[in-house]
């Protein structure tokens, strides 16, 4: 991964770091690794060492913070421990202090409710679920969300520190599969997940009738983020989005989403909802950790409410669907039996529309939700893959 800023050999020069358990030259290395991979890993929306939110925001307070800094290294170390296929004993040390760390500073009052120390919380949660320590990574979620309820919520932690805020509403949707903290009005006001200045802006597109969005007869709640959506990612500057703009727009929609009930009377806007949060995860990408369990467990849904649309070809807006629909599914999931059964079902699609190009497939895609991304490459690859 290319960096727009070169790490400094002279980054720390007065190596004014906590202490640990660690010789100082394994240290060192451990801090030039976060600082130069793992701050990227987490936030690729940022690739610029003087911006990165990990390494402008995020490190300054591991360096005065013993917790966060032993959580902070035990990352690098994760992934240094994991390609050398060694075990992970460094890990379990730094993970065993980690814990004891934040032990005492739960126990201390004021400390207990700090930035460094929900940072420290929610980075533990991500750790353990990553070895499949589900229990633990509840764990910490749970204690994560009662000091966000004592700082007063979400909001409120977000007013001291956006970055703190970002990752937790995120790190707790992936870990638990689901949205831990509501969302806040459509006007922004109440507690949660905010909504973004685009997401403000488009009620702005709800004023005028969508002929696409009438077309497919709707729930009503489905209806609002599929218009909104629309007149979003529609814009002519759409793909310029920043990468704060996207996070934030990504994880409110997927939030909003997600809070929804399944609508199992109306197999289109349930197959929409799946496939409206899938879509916000393709083009947003892996952000402080991967989504590709949620992607998965969102693909068996969806899949579920498929079938009804595979009838409603003689309409143009829900043949575009039923494409969109397979496509975002195709693109999403992991799982080798999940893509065969996709793309079967997006050849017989194809064929029953008399589709025979790239070109063909991406009219249906554009008739739905589009955003002209380099991620965008993802559907070109399968497509090529089912038409040949």
């Amino acid at each position: 991964m290319a960096l727009s800023t070169p790490v400094s050999a002279s980054f720390d020069p007065f190596d004014s770091y906590p202490t640990t358990r660690l010789p100082r030259v394994h240290v060192q290395r451990l801090i030039q690794h976060f600082l130069s991979n793992i701050s990227f890993q987490y936030y690729p929306l940022d690739l610029n060492m003087t911006s990165n939110p990990f390494v402008v925001s995020w490190w300054p307070l591991a360096l005065a913070d013993p917790a966060l800094f032993h959580v902070s290294i035990q990352t690098a170390s994760l992934d240094e421990e994991r390609r050398a296929q060694r075990g992970f004993p460094v890990s379990e040390l730094l993970m065993a202090d980690s814990v004891s760390l934040i032990r005492s500073k739960i126990g201390s009052g004021l400390l207990a409710i700090q930035d460094e120390t929900l940072n420290s919380v929610v980075t533990l949660a991500a750790i353990e679920h990553g070895k499949r320590n589900i229990s633990a990574s509840k764990a910490h979620i749970d204690g994560a969300k009662r000091i966000v309820g004592i700082r007063g919520g979400l909001d409120q932690v977000k007013q001291a520190s956006p970055l703190t805020a970002r990752m937790i509403a995120w790190v707790s949707l992936l870990v638990t599969g689901s949205p831990q903290y509501p969302t806040q009005n459509e006007d922004g006001t109440g507690d949660g997940v905010s909504p973004t200045l685009q997401w403000l802006l488009s009620s702005s597109f709800l004023e005028t009738q969508d002929p696409v969005v009438q077309a497919l007869d709707l729930q009503p709640e489905i209806a609002d983020v599929f218009a909104r959506l629309r007149g979003i990612l529609h814009q002519t500057n759409a793909s310029s989005l920043l990468g704060t703009e996207l996070h934030d727009l990504t994880c409110f929609v997927v939030h909003k989403l997600l809070l929804m009930p399944s609508y199992a009377t109306s197999p289109h806007s349930e197959c929409l909802r799946c496939a409206m949060a899938l879509y916000m995860l393709i083009i947003h990408g892996t952000t402080y950790y991967t989504h590709t369990e949620l992607a998965n467990s969102l693909v068996q849904l969806l899949k579920g409410h498929l079938q009804p649309l595979a009838g409603k070809t003689w309409s143009i807006p829900f043949s575009s669907l039923q494409i969109w629909v397979l496509s975002v599914a195709i693109a999403s999931t992991t799982d080798p039996t999940e893509i065969q059964w996709l793309n079967y079902a997006a050849r017989i699609a194809s064929n029953a529309l008399g589709l025979e190009t790239w070109h063909h497939v991406v009219i249906h895609l554009k008739n739905i939700l589009w955003l002209e991304t380099e991620r965008a490459d993802i559907f070109r690859q399968q497509w090529t893959g089912i038409l040949t």
